[in-house]
């Protein structure tokens, strides 16, 4: 749709934004104002829009004009929901290889929050690796927050196989984690961070999880995501209903197809999940897939008791 910057930047710690946005007009301007205070300054912004009918291109737009080589590209999103958005946003051809940020429209990062991306990121190696962090759930003035939960157990397929600990609009991906995900390609998936979590560990790359609080996520009547309480609701929900069983379905299926170098522990827990000769409960067990959650992996145990895994 517009191009405001020439060039693109190749410096290896230009850090490119990826807003994913649909009528976020209400609450897009606290979103960019953050931008413009993160003490790492060495960023540009990427905007996939997903077909908005409310101001929100023009405001983008006034942003770019305000804000010379801030705003990079807006592109036209496929119209398939806020997974499909990001993953094309990620996918796009002209996106450059160094790292990339997630990042809602309607959220407001705290001004360290790039910083500690990059540099938690940078102590990686020649590994791929992504970061993600904690956040406040807040109501829609910002006027009222609780922090989200502390993830006690560490990263791992045995988890995401199950469950995403890595909240989007937090994630920041090195360039070695971007050129894996580009080279999978858009796939068709629920959730786009669940997808990077899934990804990242079945290849064995550094999944760096941070205590750190690094931005306000705005609740309101239009997320995609509700609040915390609703989101556990949904989660059993889910897990009753087969949602849970048809999503890791088609993870598998996602990961069979990646043509990825998969590690050999997920290799093997991908292979007996799909072993017909055995019990869900059974891989369950043998291979120590878990929620986070004590009482949550117990309630999981059940389901899998009952087939709906």
């Amino acid at each position: 749709m517009m191009a405001t910057v020439k060039s693109e930047q190749n410096d290896k710690n230009h850090v490119t934004i990826l807003m994913a946005t649909f009528n976020g007009y209400p609450w897009l301007s606290w979103q960019l104002s953050s931008l413009l205070a993160q003490t790492h300054i060495n960023w540009s912004l990427w905007v996939s829009d997903d077909g908005s009918s409310d101001e929100t291109l023009r405001l983008l737009e006034d942003f770019g004009v305000a804000n010379p080589g801030r705003l990079a590209r807006i592109i036209d999103g496929p119209r398939k929901g806020a997974a499909a958005n990001f993953l094309h946003l990620l996918c796009h051809p002209d996106l450059p290889a160094g790292p990339v940020a997630f990042c809602d429209q309607d959220d407001v990062w705290m001004p360290d929050k790039l910083t500690h991306a990059v540099e938690v990121l940078s102590t990686s190696g020649d590994k791929p690796a992504v970061w993600a962090a904690r956040y406040l759930v807040s109501d829609e003035a910002l006027a009222y927050s609780t922090p989200s939960a502390i993830w006690t157990r560490p990263p791992s397929f045995a988890n995401a196989m199950v469950q995403n600990i890595l909240s989007g609009h937090t994630l920041t991906l090195n360039a070695l984690a971007l050129a894996v995900l580009r080279k999978v390609g858009v796939t068709n998936v629920p959730h786009h961070d669940w997808w990077v979590y899934l990804v990242m560990t079945a290849i064995g790359a550094k999944v760096h999880v941070d205590d750190r609080i690094v931005l306000y996520y705005r609740q309101h009547d239009r997320n995609v995501m509700g609040a915390r309480n609703l989101m556990r609701l949904a989660r059993f929900r889910d897990t009753l209903d087969g949602t849970l069983q048809t999503w890791i379905a088609s993870h598998i299926e996602a990961l069979i197809h990646s043509d990825l170098p998969l590690a050999q522990d997920p290799m093997n827990l991908i292979s007996a999940w799909q072993d017909l000769g055995k019990s869900r409960l059974e891989v369950v067990r043998e291979f120590g897939v878990h929620r986070q959650s004590i009482l949550e992996t117990k309630f999981l145990h059940l389901v899998a008791a009952l087939g709906k895994l």
